[in-house]
């Protein structure tokens, strides 16, 4: 009696509840596959996404990728296709996606409009962690500076130069100028200078730096090191002296060289010549 007196109070009449009922368990029933198929796609997808994102990873850590660059490139894909399973499991629930699809388009395309300059650093930084064209611990000169290689992050590349000081390199402008990689090879080559008077004897001088270079037990014997005549100006003979060296002696080689250099010449009474800077000749 209370049943009754409820519906009746609601104007509702009982044959419609059970037309209502029965349209909805037909409803249900013809929806039926497609709800199962699109739960099915949705679970599968959930797993296969799982798998992915597990194997993704294990890939770039056997890279030795950043281990940063790895949790955010790995999160990025993560996501990217979270969405596409979702876009495809209300597909096949049968709601259009086409406007869902333009939302995503022109919310994608006002985030790339404004972060411009964030994305073209980020996707300096994915380029430079895949192709390593130097990594941490290395010394570089690109962009005008020149430093060892602190930290390489999403955005920007941290050198530390001589002085100490901490410099922010932004990773796009990095990753499409030059590099010079001075630590990649694992020695460089010293580039000596040395002035003479036209009154030297050459050979004799040229023997002197040999002397000089092989008793130095930093300077390598391969490659071989180089004494050359370098240029004839107009007052001086100028010798080319390049010694070779491992990364972490190429500083104490370079210095050494020079005084040793000028030691042994005043040994053996050879004055190096000092450096006269040329004016330039207009013709009248």
């Amino acid at each position: 009696m209370r049943r009754f007196f409820i519906i009746k109070k609601m104007n509702l009449d009982p044959n419609q509840l059970t037309d209502y009922a029965s349209t909805f368990v037909k409803v249900l029933i013809d929806y039926s596959p497609k709800l199962i198929s699109a739960f099915l796609i949705l679970f599968a997808g959930l797993y296969t996404i799982r798998l992915i994102n597990r194997f993704i990873r294990s890939m770039m850590v056997k890279r030795d990728l950043d281990p940063t660059l790895t949790k955010f490139l790995s999160d990025i894909l993560l996501w990217v296709l979270r969405v596409l399973l979702f876009v495809t499991f209300i597909s096949n629930l049968g709601i259009e996606t086409s406007s869902f699809v333009a939302i995503l388009g022109a919310m994608g395309l006002a985030v790339g409009l404004s972060l411009q300059g964030s994305l073209s650093n980020f996707a300096g930084g994915m380029l430079i962690i895949l192709f390593k064209p130097f990594k941490v611990g290395h010394t570089i000169e690109a962009q005008g500076v020149v430093g060892t290689v602190s930290e390489i992050q999403i955005f920007v590349t941290k050198l530390i130069n001589a002085n100490n000081q901490t410099i922010f390199v932004p990773n796009g402008s990095l990753s499409n100028g030059t590099i010079i990689n001075y630590s990649l090879q694992g020695f460089r080559r010293a580039d000596l200078t040395i002035a003479i008077s036209y009154d030297t004897d050459i050979k004799k001088a040229k023997n002197i730096i040999t002397d000089v270079l092989n008793s130095n037990p930093k300077i390598l014997k391969t490659p071989v090191a180089e004494v050359s005549v370098k240029n004839l100006t107009d007052n001086a003979i100028q010798l080319a002296v390049r010694p070779w060296a491992n990364n972490e002696d190429f500083a104490a080689v370079f210095s050494e060289t020079l005084e040793s250099c000028k030691l042994a010449f005043d040994a053996a009474g050879i004055v190096v010549q000092p450096y006269v800077r040329e004016s330039s000749k207009v013709n009248s």
